[in-house]
């Protein structure tokens, strides 16, 4: 490639572009400034309300307010986009992956303000970002697609005969969109329904589109996708597949690069179907063609979708091409032309952090980071620091570890070691799990299929270990006063019993410290509750100190709570949003009836009914709660 020194500043003559504004925030965001920045052009970023201390915002040359915290007020909001741009003096767009990355809209909005959006044409987007359009254009270019159809305008008794007809277990999955939403599956015609209703709802929500598809379901699949690059002068490349197949509910956690042990052929088929996939649509830019493939007969290949844009795991292509992605991005969008192909060495692969809980179900979590450390050695892309806030209105994803060497079994053990090296204390996270599923037997030895992740849940909580108990015990006893914050949260130290510090866990235990201190001191912190959170490899654990007092009350209210009934109240999971009540005031239901459902960080979940009983609602569509809110109380006979 060209040095950016011998680049010259006119679009005109196929050069790179003076200022760019990235419509994006967090990880991705910070990962293109930094790409514009070592290229000398000038970034801008912009924000939402949520977001104006973030890191993002900080790092790029300029930034604008584009909104308030809701996504839907800041980050899709493509006139507020379009509005910075040009007050900026921006000459391109890059979109970054999720909120506008594959938007027709701001395609659109680009080409009439005369600004570059940097992705691929109209056409391009219009097709592929139809699941259905898309797999009906790319067969008729010989690529291979999963028996299936297209639901749209039909009626449920016409799906119900067209599915019958392609054969049960089903995949129903949403039109537009992507990321899984609204994915359901279906094994016989009495769940189909109630599948179609669920799909429809989360795919009007989250896309504006409650079109479906239904595919037939690979029993044992793998997800395969293949990095390709169109330029404006007719080349197609493909720069190597990536793995994909780890993943729990359709949402990718682990990814590497190349794929773990397909055979040669199926590469080629791969490579090649992902080229006439975009060549069909003249395609420029960056853009990943996700395949299906049978774990246990992987000599087929079946086309799924195209992604226009760029992936959250490039940097895992980056990393055994030796090519900066958005760099390439940027010289596509600017008319240059594309080289070969480069040859592909080593092995990479990227695990995801999540702010979220798998211990509970993988609920997300919420809060201010108290601590990060990155690991030494690796590839870290995050979206956080110390200091920094995770809030409900975005994706959970906050950091992402990346690991390479020149084998497969080097890098995944690099991984785990980073992983173990990575503290962050204020949040959930799921970076113990990732552990485990990158040292887990079918994982090391690469026999892989979509549902693997299903076979390690549900995921064990681990009490907190001595070694945490004892740094907790520290970091108590090293309370700026003796007497502490209000409501005994600090041991008043007055003798030495008062050096045998309590703590209650998020569990509802109550533990001990050991006496004695640790062999190594564990990174600590102190959060606005005064609870104390101490990491140890990987793992978190959240202490809120009791005195005797405390103490002696949990233990009783446990006895009272172990000898009373059932609760009666539903109570929300996590913080979030009300999106659906399934119930009316008054309703009578059984035990495990879904009540509402909250959706937060782009997952949706339901609270059920305790017990039996009648039901008074807490809280509307579209109310803001609490984890632990009580939304819902269902009332026996014999307490009405």
């Amino acid at each position: 490639m060209t040095a950016p020194d011998q680049l010259s500043s006119n679009r005109a003559d196929g050069v790179l572009f003076p200022a760019v504004l990235v419509a994006n925030r967090g990880e991705i965001a910070r990962r293109i400034i930094r790409t514009l920045r070592r290229l000398g052009i000038r970034s801008i970023a912009v924000y939402s309300d949520a977001d104006v201390a973030a890191p993002h915002v900080r790092e790029a040359d300029e930034a604008v307010r584009i909104g308030e915290a809701a996504a839907t007020s800041s980050y899709l909001d493509i006139d507020a986009v379009i509005t910075a741009a040009r007050t900026s003096g921006a000459a391109a767009i890059h979109p970054g992956y999720g909120f506008l990355s594959e938007s027709v809209g701001l395609a659109e909005a680009c080409a009439e303000s005369g600004i570059a959006f940097i992705g691929p044409s109209v056409r391009a987007l219009q097709i592929m970002g139809d699941k259905a359009r898309a797999r009906e254009h790319v067969s008729r270019s010989g690529v291979p697609v999963v028996p299936g159809f297209d639901a749209t305008g039909l009626s449920d008794e016409e799906i119900r005969d067209e599915a019958a007809a392609v054969g049960y277990p089903l995949l129903v999955k949403p039109s537009a969109g992507g990321g899984g939403k609204g994915m359901e599956i279906v094994t016989d015609a009495e769940g189909l329904a109630t599948a179609l209703s669920s799909a429809r709802r989360v795919a009007a929500a989250a896309f504006g589109d409650d079109s479906l598809v239904l595919e037939r379901l690979i029993r044992r699949p793998r997800h395969i996708e293949v990095q390709v690059f169109g330029d404006e002068h007719g080349r197609v490349i493909a720069l190597g597949e990536r793995e994909c197949t780890l993943q729990r509910r359709h949402q990718k956690v682990v990814e590497e690069a190349p794929s773990a042990g397909i055979p040669e052929a199926t590469r080629e088929r791969l490579l090649d179907a992902a080229v006439r996939a975009a060549e069909s649509v003249d395609y420029v830019g960056a853009g990943t063609v996700e395949f299906l493939i049978d774990a246990d007969t992987p000599d087929e290949v079946f086309f799924i979708e195209m992604n226009t844009r760029l992936q959250v795991e490039h940097p895992v292509t980056e990393a055994v091409t030796g090519l900066d992605l958005v760099e390439l991005q940027l010289r596509v969008a600017a008319g240059l032309a594309l080289d070969e192909a480069p040859s592909l060495r080593g092995h990479a692969v990227e695990a995801r952090i999540y702010a979220e809980s798998p211990e509970r179900g993988f609920l997300p979590s919420t809060g201010r980071i108290l601590l990060f450390t990155p690991p030494p050695g690796v590839r870290v892309d995050s979206a956080i620091e110390t200091g920094s806030e995770v809030t409900g209105f975005y994706d959970p994803m906050i950091a992402k570890v990346v690991a390479y060497a020149e084998d497969r079994g080097t890098a995944m053990r690099l991984l785990d070691e980073a992983l173990g090296r990575t503290v962050v204390l204020g949040v959930d996270t799921n970076i113990a799990f990732l552990r485990a599923l990158c040292t887990l037997e079918r994982v090391v030895e690469g026999d892989l299929d979509t549902g693997l992740i299903e076979t390690m849940l549900p995921f064990a909580a681990q009490r907190p270990t001595d070694a945490m108990l004892r740094e907790a015990g520290l970091r108590a006893l090293a309370a700026p006063r003796d007497e502490g914050r209000a409501g005994g949260v600090w041991l008043r130290l007055t003798d030495a019993a008062a050096q045998r510090t309590s703590f209650l866990t998020d569990d509802g235990e109550v533990l001990d410290a050991p006496e004695g201190s640790p062999a190594v001191r564990l990174p600590s912190a102190v959060d606005d509750d005064g609870a104390i959170w101490v990491g140890e490899a990987g793992r978190s654990a959240r202490l809120q100190p009791l005195d005797r007092r405390g103490r002696m009350s949990r233990r009783l209210a446990e006895r009272e709570r172990a000898a009373s009934a059932t609760d009666p109240e539903g109570r929300a999971p996590m913080p979030g949003s009300v999106v659906a009540v399934h119930v009316h005031e008054g309703d009578v239901v059984a035990a495990g009836t879904p009540l509402v459902s909250i959706e937060a960080m782009k997952m949706e979940h339901q609270v059920l009914a305790p017990h039996d009983g009648a039901v008074h609602l807490l809280v509307a569509v579209g109310d803001q709660v609490r984890r632990d809110q009580p939304v819902a109380r269902v009332t026996t006979e014999e307490e009405r």
